[in-house]
């Protein structure tokens, strides 16, 4: 992957990871050229793949932008950010980031869920 940009520049990826939390929620959107999106989808698949068999991963659902938009969410809920944090530093992990196409731009962030009121729980 050429390149992770975080969604908010102030606290990415690196420092959420440290943080010790519960059920956590990765979401990760990812640009890229038109031309790679059946390389980006084979990439994705063979590391999806390695994340479901890592401890406390939950699920994961990749979502593709309507219309002509080559860009895609992940959405991945975790057990802990511990366990994230064990896959995500994974030494097979970080050496399938290279096999992405040079346009994926990934810009990754962890949340949890947040209690409101008559809407929804945490």
């Amino acid at each position: 992957m050429s390149l992770m940009r975080p969604l908010d520049p102030a606290f990415p990826i690196d420092r959420q990871i440290a943080i010790e939390a519960t059920s956590v929620v990765l979401v990760n959107l990812f640009t890229l050229d038109k031309a790679d999106e059946q390389a980006f989808l084979k990439t994705w698949q063979a590391d999806a793949a390695f994340m479901k068999r890592q401890p406390g991963f939950i699920s994961t659902q990749l979502h593709r932008a309507i219309g002509e938009s080559p860009t895609y969410l992940n959405c991945a809920v975790w057990e802990s950010t511990a366990a994230f944090r064990a896959a995500f530093t994974h030494p097979e992990f970080r050496a399938k980031l290279s096999a992405y196409p040079s346009s994926a731009v990934a810009s990754p962030h962890l949340f949890q869920k947040v209690a409101v009121p008559g809407v929804c729980v945490a």
